[in-house]
């Protein structure tokens, strides 16, 4: 059972690092053996507080680009009833690139989510992944500097352009942060680079496709706890939620800051992550 205290730093945690590109599965996996807490990591109610987490980072997400939602869930719509798709409109083909990006995880998720519960969360196996995640995103840095797809003024335009099979393949990649310690954020934004899109796009396009995927999984895993009738779990995973919210909403506007500005990389985070893999990986396995 979590504390109070463990929660409230655990929600901190989740909030910084769920939308950084550094891995918050892998972080809430390693961090509370580093500090030598007795949790059971692969109870219901550990996974739980960490759906309730991030349930919390899916509503700051849909909250702050609210209006972006608007306009693509009528782009869908107007798709739909129009029976087709005008390359003109950007709405809708940013709408269908979502669904398109959100599949791949959404099926390997249902698919193998026992297997990566029961085989692969773990400290060591956390901190190798996170390690890794630090080499797909120098990667990206490296592999991914091309030409923007297009030189429209608006982002969701500029993303709007992207071929079905980019948006396939950036899918593809948010199946790699089903693994604690790779990270959703850093995935999909190397994926994306190495499609073509520039950074500021490419966060952009990491928080929208982020959206549905934990809304999902919060949507599967959440009314369990509830009909546990924990109210002391409930507690403690409503004080870890507040606090992910609330981090969660400050990382969104430093990141978005951050990739605006020029030459800004990825390469810090993925030394943060590669220093970090590599030293839990050492605590680990002495």
């Amino acid at each position: 059972m979590l504390t109070y205290v463990q929660g409230i730093v655990l929600g901190i945690l989740q909030g910084i690092s769920e939308l950084f590109p550094i891995s918050s599965l892998g972080h809430s996996v390693i961090l509370p053996q580093l500090l030598g807490w007795t949790l059971d990591q692969k109870s219901p109610f550990f996974l739980m507080f960490l759906v309730a987490t991030h349930t919390a980072t899916a509503l700051v997400l849909l909250l702050l680009f609210r209006k972006d939602w608007v306009r693509i869930i009528k782009g869908f719509f107007r798709s739909v009833k129009g029976r087709g798709l005008s390359e003109s409109d950007a709405d809708a083909r940013l709408a269908w690139l979502l669904i398109l990006g959100t599949i791949p995880a959404g099926l390997v998720g249902l698919l193998f989510k026992h297997f990566i519960r029961v085989q692969l969360l773990s400290g060591y196996s956390a901190a190798v992944f996170l390690t890794l995640n630090g080499v797909l995103l120098f990667g990206a840095e490296i592999l991914g500097r091309k030409a923007p797809l297009s030189n429209a003024v608006d982002s969701d335009q500029r993303i709007s352009r992207m071929s079905w099979w980019q948006g396939f393949k950036v899918g593809l990649m948010q199946v790699l942060a089903l693994m604690p310690g790779f990270s959703r954020t850093g995935s999909t934004i190397a994926g994306s680079l190495l499609v073509g899109l520039s950074h500021e796009d490419s966060v952009r396009f990491s928080f929208l496709l982020s959206t549905p995927i934990i809304a999902a999984a919060a949507a599967l895993e959440l009314p369990q706890l509830v009909a546990s009738g924990n109210f002391s779990a409930m507690g403690v995973s409503l004080a870890g939620g507040l606090c992910a919210a609330l981090f969660s909403f400050l990382s969104v506007k430093f990141l978005t800051a951050y990739f605006k500005a020029e030459n800004r990389k990825l390469t810090p985070f993925a030394v943060y992550c590669i220093v970090v893999g590599v030293g839990s990986l050492l605590y680990f396995i002495r």
